[in-house]
């Protein structure tokens, strides 16, 4: 007999399940394989194939490329991901390198990625498969520069609490491949990009900050953004002069032979978990089709939704999106951890009738610079601090969800699972 649907273990493991349905949509394999079915007249032509794969898909994306190509036309094979994604394939270059924060081995990674396509002749074809991350994992900073530079500037962009548009708006001008800068150095031979999105809207100029796609935004724009956030006064020096420099600029045009092709998405993995509950006999909601904006605020907008949620069946309110945090304590943690500790405490001070579940976690399986893909928290998680003597007060209030919500066993663990489309909510109300 099937165990009862509103009970706080079965909710847990639904949320799991659920959450899990949303990952395995977005699988980089089968998109891939899918991509290149449909688009046979790009590679079928070229003379050679040259096969360049950044972010964290990237390795089950040039897994399915090299099943599919003929290998006598590839001519050469790179993939740069994060460290916790690497594994050897044969016949592949894999540089592993860091993420969020950029190291010397994506900088390695991004002049290799640079070097294969300015070596591409006219007749050959140059294909990038691109997934969330390569943003962080190639960087490519401007002559004048250093990476530990632009590594500072990126530290300050993620703690600023500005939007993952904000953000790739100001490293597209920091970046010789962002931007469009990899389409240019691919000129003259013809390009075809697979893309799994990550970001809102699916924006291709967005995801992995566009290194296919030129860029839409007038030269000024991430020296505006820069100010906005009150960060120029602690920018390095050659960074500012950088980004003056170019808001005085004339914005350069090119001829484009590269062809972007959308292949996976958050939208497609947040149906994919509307199907899971539904199948699992519960009502859904979908509270956000793209969630954004503090994380209290996200958590807010949850607790709100369940005040509100039809009552007599059990209930699934699902978002899909990215969220940030201003940090200002010296915690450790992820914007889906903080989420998950936040929605707890909202419910233990003004609680939900039955029981619930609540998990957010990003689909790549890292939150933060962290091992947990982030938070499952019930109504269980705060009572287990507080029969430790611990205040999830003070947690929150040090940017520390990690720490309360491991003490709580209430993180969410999946290791790397070698995509990455943002990140997913599902609320459980039995």
């Amino acid at each position: 007999m099937d165990k009862p649907m509103n009970t706080t273990d079965t909710l847990s493991s639904d949320a799991r399940a659920i959450f899990q349905a949303g990952v395995a949509a977005a699988d980089p394999y089968h998109a891939v394989l899918n991509a290149l079915e449909i688009h046979d007249g790009e590679w079928s032509k070229a003379a050679r194939v040259h096969v360049i794969a950044a972010g964290k898909g990237a390795i089950p994306m040039i897994e399915a490329a090299l099943e599919f190509l003929p290998h006598g036309k590839i001519a050469d094979a790179l993939a740069v991901t994060n460290y916790e994604n690497v594994r050897d394939v044969e016949g592949v270059t894999v540089i592993g390198a860091s993420h969020p924060l950029p190291d010397e081995n994506g900088a390695e990674g991004a002049r290799r990625i640079e070097a294969i396509a300015h070596a591409a002749g006219a007749s050959d074809l140059v294909l990038c498969l691109i997934s969330g991350g390569a943003s962080a994992l190639l960087p490519a900073p401007p002559e004048g520069i250093t990476l530990a530079e632009k590594i500072r500037a990126n530290d300050l962009l993620l703690k600023s609490g500005a939007d993952i548009v904000a953000m790739n708006t100001v490293r597209k001008a920091l970046s010789r491949l962002k931007g469009g800068g990899l389409a240019r150095a691919i000129v003259p031979a013809q390009g075809l990009a697979l893309i799994l999105s990550d970001v809102p809207g699916d924006d291709l100029a967005i995801i992995a900050s566009g290194p296919t796609v030129p860029d839409p935004a007038e030269p000024g724009k991430a020296l505006e953004i820069v100010r906005a956030f009150g960060l120029e006064g602690e920018m390095p020096a050659s960074v500012m002069a950088h980004l003056e420099k170019r808001a005085s600029a004339q914005k350069q045009d090119f001829v484009q032979t590269t062809e972007n092709i959308l292949v996976g998405s958050n939208s497609i993995s947040l149906h994919a978990m509307e199907g899971a509950a539904k199948h699992k006999g519960y009502d859904t909601v979908i509270l956000s089709e793209w969630l954004e904006g503090d994380v209290q605020d996200a958590a807010q907008a949850f607790r709100d939704a369940a005040g509100t949620a039809p009552s007599g069946k059990p209930v699934a309110i699902l978002a899909g999106g990215e969220t940030s945090v201003q940090v200002i304590g010296s915690g450790k943690g992820g914007r889906n951890q903080e989420m998950a500790l936040r929605f707890a405490a909202l419910c233990e001070t003004n609680s939900l009738p039955g029981d619930w579940a609540f998990l957010s976690g990003g689909t790549d399986g890292r939150d933060g610079p962290t091992d947990a893909a982030g938070g499952l928290v019930t109504a269980r998680t705060i009572p287990a601090l507080e029969a430790k003597g611990l205040s999830v007060e003070t947690y929150l209030a040090n940017n520390d969800a990690y720490h309360a919500l491991n003490e709580a066993g209430a993180l969410l663990k999946t290791g790397a699972t070698g995509t990455n489309v943002a990140d997913l909510q599902v609320l459980l109300l039995g």
